[in-house]
C-alpha cells in the first residue's frame, strides 16, 4: 500500500539577492517517520524548515501540507494548519522571563483558548512527558542545564499535540549523554504519540539512533533521500566524507554493535 506524504515539497526555490539557496528542490515527509535532513554549511537546511512551517516565503515552488498548498491558503486555513505543526528552534527559543510552566501555558492559552488554570495543568503534563521532574515547572530557563532547556522546548513544541514535529539541531550543544537521552526520548514519543518528525541535524549519533530516512541537501537540491544504508553508499564526495570519515566510521561501528546487542 502506497502511503501519501503528509508534506510534499516540489520545485522549491529560495534566493537571497543573487545567492540561490534552493533550486527545484523536491522532498516528501511520510506519516510516522523520522526524517533527518543533513548537508554542508550553507545548503539551506534551516531555510527549508522555515519555508515548510510558513516562517519564510519561498521565491517559487509548492509546499503541500496535509493536502493543502501552504502558499495559497487563506489566513484562517493557514492558522489551522500551523496548529498541527510543532517546532523546536535552535537554542530552544523559550521566553526567559517566564517559567517553563508559563512558557507552555502561554501557547495553550493563545492557540487552544484554555483557561490559565487548565493551561498550566496541561503544561505540567507536557513537561512530564518530555522527561522533566515536577519541580522544574516553576524554574526559569536560565536556571536549567542545556539538556533541560531542550526538553522544555520539546514540551512546548508538543503543547498542541502536533501531527508533525520540526526540530532544528535539537542536540546541538548537549554532551553525548544528554544528546543520547534526547534521541531515546524522541523515538519513544514518536512511537507512543504517532507524530512524524522533520529534523535538521548534523549529529551522526542522532541520525543512526533515530532516523528512518535521511535527506542530503547539496547544490540547492535533495541529492538523495533514503534509508541510511542506501545514503551511505552514494558516491557524492560530501556524503563519503561525512559518513565514512573517522567520526562517521566510529558512529556506524558503535551503532552496529549496539544493534547486535539488542538482538
Amino acid at each position: 500500500m502506497v502511503t501519501e506524504p503528509l508534506i510534499q515539497v516540489r520545485g522549491l526555490e529560495n534566493r537571497f539577492g543573487d545567492h540561490r539557496v534552493h533550486e527545484d528542490l523536491d522532498l516528501d515527509l511520510y506519516p510516522g517517520e523520522i526524517l533527518g535532513v543533513v548537508g554542508g554549511s550553507g545548503t539551506g537546511k534551516s531555510v527549508l524548515l522555515r519555508s515548510i512551517v510558513g516562517l519564510h516565503q519561498p521565491n517559487s515552488g509548492t509546499i503541500s501540507v496535509f493536502g493543502g498548498d501552504l502558499m495559497t491558503m487563506s489566513s484562517g486555513e493557514r492558522s489551522r494548519t500551523e496548529r498541527r505543526l510543532g517546532v523546536l528552534f535552535q537554542g530552544g527559543a523559550l521566553y526567559t522571563s517566564l517559567t517553563l510552566q508559563e512558557n507552555i501555558a502561554l501557547t495553550l492559552i493563545e492557540h487552544a483558548r484554555l483557561s490559565r488554570k487548565d493551561a498550566e495543568h496541561l503544561a505540567r503534563m507536557k513537561l512530564a512527558l518530555a522527561g522533566l521532574p515536577p519541580e522544574a515547572a516553576l524554574n526559569y530557563p536560565s536556571e536549567l542545564s542545556g539538556g533541560m532547556v531542550k526538553r522544555a522546548a520539546l514540551a512546548r513544541a508538543l503543547a498542541l499535540d502536533p501531527e508533525v514535529l520540526f526540530l532544528d539541531e535539537p542536540t546541538a550543544g548537549l554532551d553525548p549523554i544528554g544528546a543520547a537521552a534526547f534521541d531515546a526520548l524522541l523515538k519513544t514519543l514518536r512511537d507512543a504519540l504517532g507524530f512524524s518528525v522533520f529534523m535538521v541535524t548534523h549529529d551522526l549519533d542522532t541520525l543512526y539512533a533515530t532516523c528512518d530516512r535521511v535527506a542530503v541537501l547539496s547544490r540547492g537540491q535533495v541529492l538523495v533521500a533514503d534509508s541510511l544504508d542506501v545514503v551511505e553508499q552514494n558516491p557524492d564526495p560530501w556524503i563519503q566524507d561525512y559518513f565514512h570519515g573517522p567520526r562517521g566510521r566510529a558512529v556506524a561501528a558503535a551503532h552496529s554493535q549496539h544493534t547486535e546487542e539488542d538482538h
